[in-house]
């Protein structure tokens, strides 16, 4: 039997795809974490405490998730791709402005408007890979996931190099640039979605959301996204601090370069979305924050080298339970799955701003030692979590794939097909 899908557009390489995916995860994570390597300099420069140069961080961060349930509503009715596109284009605009900030509360500002700019990035790609790959869905998500991660680095990276030789406005003026170019290649490249339908009652949607709320295996699932970012950010924004005062003393330029440490899980996390398929989003959760809290406990170690080593183990294992966690979102959500993303996304970022400011008590209050405590703690809470609430519906979506796959076999997207609300109803990275 045909499908009952539209061929996808044969001028577009399924390579192309991939590549637009990942650039699309590039770009908004090459801003959203910018000013983490100037944040000392900040401090200086505006004569401000740790706490509210901090604010650049969660101001974005914090943006990202109010935005994120209302992108879902808008690609549920407009469709991804013009969502995801103009998005981008749109990210442009504050980025260069911040340039223009003369005062922190302005820069702050700026920040903001960056991150109400970034949802439809985050949560609509999500989305648009769900639906649009039949298969292998855990090697897209990885190539989004990989593509956050060349991101996360390129913009703390090229924010350190550029504010150390030419100064702080120069670096968001080239992050400015860079978007402009992404922003086109995703246009030129990412195909429209095939699979899409539209979904014009948001009252539906938001009935949807009401009902994802009331899911505890979903809910369970956001902790975990709330808590990944949570520690993530915690751990990245005040190293900075640590990593500026003595025995270190790191200048602007070494602190950019500490998040080389990325630059390994772009080499993991493909890797992480092949054992996903493998064993399951739990078991990988589970190993990946052991993995990330042992390199957290190495911080501690008084000696740089071994302090990176532990910042590599921290946010490669974080890597991985990120797309952990984005794969489960679609096995738990039966119906309305952008919906259920974007509110993945909401509190995913809520747990990022969380931890750019409530560390900063810790921080004041035990420094990094308090920090490493904090965050090791929250991530034996995330394994917790998952290992409780996740049990249950991997094996009754195990079930239901083998009842679908002996009633079903006129469907050779039985895994793929949308649900009620015009979002996929397959699983991002098949069969656990």
């Amino acid at each position: 039997m045909n499908s009952p899908y539209p061929t996808p557009p044969k001028a577009v390489a399924p390579d192309r795809r991939v590549v637009a995916v990942t650039l699309a995860g590039f770009c908004t994570f090459l801003d959203l974490y910018a000013t983490q390597p100037l944040l000392p300099l900040f401090v200086r420069l505006f004569h401000a405490p740790t706490a509210q140069v901090s604010l650049t961080v969660s101001a974005a961060t914090l943006a990202v998730a109010l935005g994120a349930p209302f992108a879902g509503l808008l690609a549920d009715r407009v469709g991804r791709k013009p969502v995801i596109v103009a998005s981008i284009f749109g990210l442009v605009l504050p980025t260069a402005l911040a340039a223009t900030a003369t005062t922190l509360h302005a820069l702050i500002f700026w920040r903001l408007l960056q991150g109400l700019c970034m949802p439809g990035i985050f949560a609509v790609t999500m989305a648009y890979i769900s639906e649009e790959w039949a298969g292998g869905a855990g090697s897209a998500m990885a190539g989004y996931v990989t593509g956050n991660v060349l991101g996360g680095f390129s913009g703390r990276f090229l924010s350190g190099l550029i504010a150390e030789h030419f100064g702080w406005r120069e670096a968001f003026g080239v992050l400015a640039a860079l978007n402009l170019l992404g922003a086109v290649a995703v246009w030129r490249w990412l195909p429209p979605s095939s699979r899409f339908q539209p979904q014009t009652d948001w009252g539906a949607s938001l009935r949807a959301m009401g009902q994802h709320l009331q899911n505890p295996t979903l809910l369970a699932t956001y902790a975990v996204g709330f808590n990944v970012l949570f520690s993530l950010v915690a751990t990245f924004t005040y190293i900075t601090f640590y990593l500026a005062a003595p025995p270190f003393r790191l200048g602007t330029l070494a602190l950019g370069s500490v998040f080389l440490t990325y630059l390994l899980g772009a080499f993991v996390t493909p890797l992480g979305g092949r054992w996903i398929d493998r064993v399951g989003p739990r078991v990988a959760l589970a190993t990946a924050l052991t993995v990330s809290s042992a390199g957290v406990l190495l911080t501690l170690a008084p000696r740089l080298p071994l302090v990176i080593v532990g910042l590599a183990g921290c946010c490669s294992g974080v890597f991985v339970c990120q797309a952990a966690a984005s794969s489960f979102v679609g096995k738990a959500a039966s119906h309305a799955r952008s919906s259920a993303t974007g509110l993945y996304v909401t509190f995913y970022y809520v747990g990022g701003s969380v931890g750019a400011t409530l560390t900063g008590l810790f921080w004041a209050r035990g420094g990094w030692p308090a920090c490493v405590a904090l965050v090791v703690g929250v991530q034996a809470l995330t394994a917790i979590i998952a290992l409780t609430f996740w049990r249950q519906p991997e094996a009754g979506l195990r079930m239901g794939g083998c009842k679908r796959t002996h009633k079903k076999t006129k469907s050779p997207n039985a895994d793929t097909e949308p649900g009620p609300h015009g979002t996929g109803g397959g699983r991002f990275f098949g069969r656990v």
